[in-house]
């Protein structure tokens, strides 16, 4: 009873103090607004369509889809690919992260950014790629087989993917202090001996963790199957082509529900193990030194296999530069620039659209994160947990999830949305923002918490209110997260296609969907010319707002000296 009592003594001291902070309170009122209308109202429309069967709750269509194998084969078919993708994702990411972290390898820097390339196109350029190298008119026809089906897709995810699986390991290695090694060494350990009981357990949750992000990205991917899918039905291709194709929601969000529920189970499970954060030692501040001596017969294979891997992603990003300046793919091979002159006639539109839409949701999108951020970390109110959770939401959800969640929640006014949102812009600009915002909130929560609440506390004891406290103390101070954030929503927005295929329209469209076009109607050369273009603009962005980051990263720096 008394603890009963004092919470509810501290939830009205809480409504007390938001009332006394106007802006605060009509904030969090509004974020939870968004966050019902654009999040959790999509998703319950899914689950809701899924069960109804003419106006009435009915498991039918789930019984239906359980008892056919032409459904369930794609499940299957999507989790065995998860699985292949993600073991042999995690080993290439795993190998990598230990050969910059754990040995003397030259040229670490231009290996590092060879393994990373992949993030900053969509997987469907590798799938591009696949097809121009592999294809039944490619270079190396038939020397991998089909790649129409698993093999290819096996193939392409590997190489798309792993590159997460690598920046997600290398945080992890780098935290295991190398003098731990040298002591077991001096021990009379073997190498081996020293692997087994000291690297591999302190960093198996960061592996389990790689493991399943690759898994969830690996289930959720639309683009790469939709293009090498071929016999192997995977259940979010299945999905869209039951709403686009047969024109049945409920069965179509019936096999979204079921692709969404390996998708969330693996989303905690890595969210968990991640949480734990038992792979960190507790030995001081970690040493970026690395293993001396390091015997020949295992610096060698792991320099080879990350030659190997470079020089494998350089070969398909090669073949779609070469292949964009072919006049005609696998008949005539003239170089000529014809490709890109078709390219911009039939899409500039599309690239408009993309960069225009892009551009607005990248801020919009940044702002919310780290105010979303500041209010999770700061703040005590509530709610909070379920803000948290619905904020995070979208990143577990796979894209044709919720793709289908807006189709559903917007294509008619309704309580929440009086009007009709499909086939505007708005449709497109809401998706991306939340869609993109789990990664910016997790970003602005890891600066913000290495940030002294007295700081803060300061600001308000002076008669400063939180809006005016997180506007000029602590933006400023989180500035480097705000522009990464900046950084990964632009490029998540320009290379979106899950979602954002199911509301796109004529008068609003994408780039990646004109790829997708491109590649459906064998204009191979034209597709390849539209992706690099699409690579330039995403590089060039990074690349921009890197500069920024850094000149405002040395402005603070100096602020921070004269203060």
């Amino acid at each position: 009873m008394k603890q009963q009592s004092k919470s509810r003594v501290q939830q009205i001291n809480e409504i007390k103090k938001l009332i006394r902070e106007p802006f605060l309170f009509i904030s969090i009122l509004v974020i939870f607004y968004l966050l019902i209308v654009f999040v959790l109202f999509p998703i319950f429309q899914v689950f809701k369509t899924s069960f109804m069967i003419d106006g009435q709750l009915s498991l039918k269509n789930y019984r239906d889809v359980l008892r056919q194998s032409y459904y369930i084969r794609p499940l299957f078919n999507s989790i065995l690919l998860g699985l292949i993708v993600a073991t042999i994702g995690t080993f290439v990411g795993f190998v990598f992260a230990y050969a910059i972290t754990r040995t003397p390898m030259r040229g670490k820097g231009i290996f590092r950014l060879i393994a990373t390339f992949p993030m900053v196109s969509p997987p469907f350029v590798v799938a591009l790629a696949c097809i121009l190298l592999f294809g039944r008119s490619g270079i190396f026809a038939g020397a991998i087989g089909n790649i129409y089906g698993l093999t290819g897709l096996t193939v392409v995810e590997t190489i798309a993917y792993a590159p997460t699986a690598f920046l997600a390991l290398i945080g992890v290695l780098q935290a295991i202090d190398p003098s731990l090694e040298e002591a077991a060494m001096d021990c009379g350990a073997s190498r081996g001996k020293v692997f087994s009981t000291i690297i591999f357990p302190l960093a198996l949750p960061g592996i389990v963790s790689a493991w399943l992000l690759v898994f969830i990205q690996s289930l959720a991917d639309f683009g790469t199957p939709m293009i090498l899918s071929g016999n192997y039905q995977v259940l979010s291709v299945q999905a869209y082509l039951q709403i686009t194709g047969m024109f049945d929601l409920a069965r179509g969000s019936t096999l979204a529900i079921l692709l969404l529920v390996p998708t969330v189970i693996a989303f905690y499970l890595q969210k968990y193990l991640l949480s734990k954060k038992s792979y960190v030692t507790v030995t001081g501040k970690p040493t970026s030194a690395t293993i001396k001596n390091l015997e020949w017969y295992i610096k060698y294979p792991i320099y080879a296999m990350c030659f190997l891997f470079a020089l494998i992603v350089l070969l398909f990003y090669g073949m779609v530069v070469w292949g964009s300046f072919q006049k005609l793919w696998g008949v005539d091979s003239t170089l000529t620039l014809r490709n890109y002159v078709q390219m911009w006639k039939i899409g500039k539109k599309y690239i408009k659209d993309s960069l225009l839409l892009s551009l607005i949701v990248t801020p919009i999108t940044g702002i919310l994160g780290m105010f979303i951020a500041y209010l999770i970390s700061r703040k005590q109110f509530i709610g909070r947990n379920l803000m948290e959770f619905s904020s995070m939401l979208t990143f577990a959800v796979p894209g044709t999830v919720v793709g289908i969640g807006y189709i559903l929640a917007f294509n008619n006014p309704s309580f929440l949305m009086p009007v009709t949102l499909t086939g505007t812009s708005i449709i497109i600009i809401t998706l991306l923002i939340f869609r993109n915002l789990p990664v910016g909130i997790r970003n602005g929560v890891a600066a913000i918490e290495q940030i002294d609440p007295s700081i803060e506390e300061a600001s308000i004891d002076l008669g400063a209110d939180s809006g005016t406290t997180f506007r000029k103390i602590t933006l400023p101070m989180i500035t480097p997260a705000f522009f990464s954030g900046l950084a990964n929503c632009f490029v998540r927005s320009m290379t979106a296609i899950s979602a954002i295929i199911f509301v796109v329209s004529g008068r609003w469209n994408f780039i990646t969907v004109a790829v997708l076009g491109f590649v459906d109607n064998s204009q191979y050369a034209q597709a390849a010319a539209m992706s690099l273009l699409l690579i330039a603009i995403v590089v060039l962005a990074l690349g921009l707002i890197q500069l920024i980051t850094n000149r405002l990263g040395k402005g603070m720096q100096s602020f921070s000296i004269i203060e």
